[in-house]
């Protein structure tokens, strides 16, 4: 390079030279133009440096004006951090070699074009100034920073324009993906990807797509791309057409988008219509992935939609024909059928006998048994029972079903199997305030009154005297076939202890037992685990007139016995009084017998009390 700009400073020289004889020999010539200015280019590109600064070869005062002139014109200003247009003019192992029209050529590392593999001399790449100059002279550039300053003033004109730019999807990332985008990584978040949910963010990688800009972060140099914006705006138009001509009872296709617990929603290009879980299958189903699945095609006809049409409400069992239409003529009432209990609940179960045809078994129909229990206690969801039919109303498609209706009613011969006065053992099944009602066997219930559990006791609810499930023996004491009804008895299966007690606890023996509770106008006695005397307060009075007290013993007269109301009174004053009364009588007897008043002791006896009676 130093020879070349020796040869031009030669070759200069010698036209100076020649220009000056002319000049002195002619008189009156054209202008001369020098090479300088004859070609600018070649000029500057041969002009040695090296020589002109260390001070060898001389530049008159007009040339180096005219020579500064073309620099300024010519070569690019390395001091400006601008982004210039350089021109491949070779390439190295490691290097390429750039020219950008300035004193020295530059020099950019062939890892900052690994995105172009197909890199050769001649191509055009903007660069920025790096190093002004290295160890050799020559100027340091970088197309890497060129593009990211170029990409950056690209990045926000597309988000001031609203223009459409290609970005390449690198990767995954949480919640989305990074996009190259002119050299810069976006962000594309998940929920930007489609209009519909994406469940596998891989099929994106390592494809080209559009974008749109749709954030810039300047302080964090963030970038957020959408693809779904691109896709919203497509589908906004074909949204409003679609809205325009919906009409209830139109067939659309549509495409499941979503499947919830609840229902189907459906993507009818660009709208989407909610397919009600009961909407999809004539059928009872658990969930709707039953019938269909995402991303699948269907045909579904609008029921409903409000006025703006932003709910539109869709149907799918509604294309087909109602299984109640197809249900066979011969079917009738009493007949047999077989079929899947699909619900249960409280009061009975649903059994499907035909695909959407369903029958209810009420829980009464269940058993002959009058006690009512729950429909789980018969079947359970899933079983195949055999029922008959009882009622078929085809217009409000309803239908009933019986279960015991294909067991003999036990009731049919009540009569000789549990005659009045019959004994038997049934089982405890509930309580009522007034009774228990007690199986005999399945279907048949029998009530024990709560007065007809013990012959002694005083019971104030049944479950003081027995549990449920308790076996009990009974004794059938009425029978209404017609009403369907048997009134049982307990404590007639033994004797009655009151038809004993009668004639040992008899109105005027006397008992000795001890006085066990003081009680509101008496007290009580216990003679015996059944036998539970009252004692009126005036009949506590002692011989010395004082009152008996709660544990002491005494001596007791019943006084009254009602075996029918298993009332016992009994009294301990009534003992000493009758015991004086008689004490008194037998005297007056005696004395009566011994003594034979005269007339004239009848006299002074009457002459003493009237002188009593007087006061004398």
């Amino acid at each position: 390079m130093a020879e070349k700009a020796k040869q031009a400073e030669v070759e200069a020289t010698e036209a100076q030279a020649v220009e000056a004889t002319e000049t002195e020999t002619q008189t009156v010539e054209a202008p001369v133009v020098s090479e300088a200015q004859k070609n600018p280019e070649k000029f500057l590109k041969d002009f040695n440096w090296h020589n002109y600064q260390e001070g060898i070869d001389e530049v008159e005062d007009s040339q180096l004006k005219e020579f500064e002139k073309l620099v300024a014109e010519n070569f690019v200003d390395t001091l400006d951090d601008e982004v210039v247009e350089g021109e491949v003019i070779h390439i190295t192992d490691r290097d390429a070699i750039i020219d950008i029209n300035a004193k020295s050529e530059g020099v950019i590392s062939l890892n900052e074009f690994r995105y172009n593999p197909n890199l050769k001399v001649g191509d055009k790449v903007e660069v920025l100034i790096d190093v002004r100059e290295d160890a050799t002279g020559q100027l340091v550039l970088s197309h890497r920073k060129a593009r990211v300053i170029k990409a950056w003033d690209r990045v926000n004109a597309a988000h001031e324009s609203g223009e459409i730019v290609n970005g390449f999807v690198k990767c995954r990332t949480k919640g989305g993906m990074i996009v190259d985008v002119f050299g810069i990584e976006a962000f594309l978040p998940g929920s930007q990807i489609d209009v519909k949910p994406i469940r596998d963010y891989d099929q994106y990688v390592n494809k080209t797509m559009e974008f749109k800009v749709v954030k810039i972060n300047h302080e964090f140099k963030n970038v957020v791309v959408s693809h779904k914006a691109l896709i919203e705006a497509d589908i906004e138009e074909q949204k409003k057409e679609i809205i325009g001509q919906l009409e209830k009872g139109q067939v659309l296709e549509g495409v499941v988008k979503n499947i919830t617990s609840y229902g189907v929603f459906i993507d009818l290009g660009g709208v989407d219509g909610l397919i009600h879980i009961t909407d999809l299958s004539w059928s009872r189903i658990n969930h709707p992935n039953e019938i269909v699945e995402l991303d699948q095609k269907l045909n579904v006809v609008i029921l409903d939609f409000d006025e703006n049409k932003s709910r539109i409400q869709l149907g799918l069992k509604q294309l087909s024909k109602h299984p109640w239409d197809a249900l066979g003529e011969d079917v009738k009432v009493g007949d047999k059928v077989k079929g899947k209990v699909v619900v249960i609940a409280d009061y009975g179960a649903f059994i499907e006998v035909a695909d959407g045809v369903e029958g209810l078994i009420h829980v009464s129909e269940m058993s002959w048994s009058t006690h009512l229990r729950s429909a789980q206690d018969f079947v359970s969801v899933g079983d195949e029972v055999e029922a008959q039919i009882l009622t078929l109303d085809r217009e409000d498609r309803k239908m009933s079903l019986g279960i015991k209706q294909l067991t003999p009613d036990p009731w049919t011969d009540i009569t000789s199997k549990y005659p009045v006065g019959s004994k038997h053992t049934g089982t405890v099944r509930n309580f009522t305030n007034f009774g228990v009602f007690v199986e005999l066997e399945e279907g048949i219930d029998g009530l024990i009154y709560i007065s007809d559990l013990s012959w002694t006791k005083k019971i104030k609810h049944p479950s003081e005297f027995c549990n449920v499930g308790d076996k009990l023996d009974v004794v059938v004491l009425e029978l209404d076939v017609e009403g369907r009804k048997l009134s049982l008895g307990h404590k007639q299966t033994t004797e009655n202890p009151w038809d004993k007690y009668e004639e040992e606890f008899a109105v005027g023996t006397v008992h000795k037992a001890e006085l066990t509770e003081i009680v509101d106008k008496g007290a009580t006695i216990d003679f015996n685990e059944d036998i539970v005397a009252f004692v009126p307060s005036r009949h506590m009075e002692k011989e010395d007139g004082k009152k008996l007290k709660k544990g002491e013993e005494a001596e007791f007269k019943i006084i009254e016995f009602n075996k029918e109301f298993k009332r016992v009174v009994a009294s301990h004053t009534a003992i000493f009084r009758e015991e004086e009364a008689a004490n008194v009588k037998a005297a007056a007897k005696n004395a009566a017998a011994e003594v034979k008043p005269t007339l004239g002791d009848a006299n002074d006896t009457l002459q003493a009390l009237k002188d009593k009676m007087e006061g004398k």
